[in-house]
């Protein structure tokens, strides 16, 4: 489910002219589910995917320490890519929901960090 929820939200990003840089970067720290760039920005986007809301909504899933740790790992993925040389550095989440019928909702949110 999760691969799924990173190609839809990968697909509405590039559609809304993101351009993908990477996806799943791993580091003994944690993942980066993708990284885009929008304009001179890099983007860190990390994408939670649902089935239901019974545990709350795909975006309640990202706390604080989350946001941190992406924070840490977009260090860690600028280094690894010394070529790019973003302006700034911003954190979005992509939270997806799976309702049984019917198109997948997406809820993007941009900035949070």
């Amino acid at each position: 489910m999760g691969d799924y929820g990173e190609r839809l939200a990968e697909r509405k990003l590039v559609a809304g002219g993101l351009t993908l840089l990477d996806r799943n970067f791993t580091d003994p720290s944690g993942e980066i589910d993708l990284v885009l760039r929008d304009g001179d920005t890099l983007v860190v986007c990390e994408v939670k995917t649902r089935s239901s809301e019974v545990g709350g909504s795909p975006l309640e899933a990202v706390d604080e320490e989350k946001v941190s740790r992406l924070r840490r790992l977009a260090a860690v993925w600028l280094a690894a890519h010394p070529g790019v040389r973003p302006d700034g550095i911003r954190i979005d989440l992509v939270g997806i929901r799976l309702p049984r019928r019917g198109a997948p909702i997406i809820d993007h949110v941009c900035g949070v960090g």
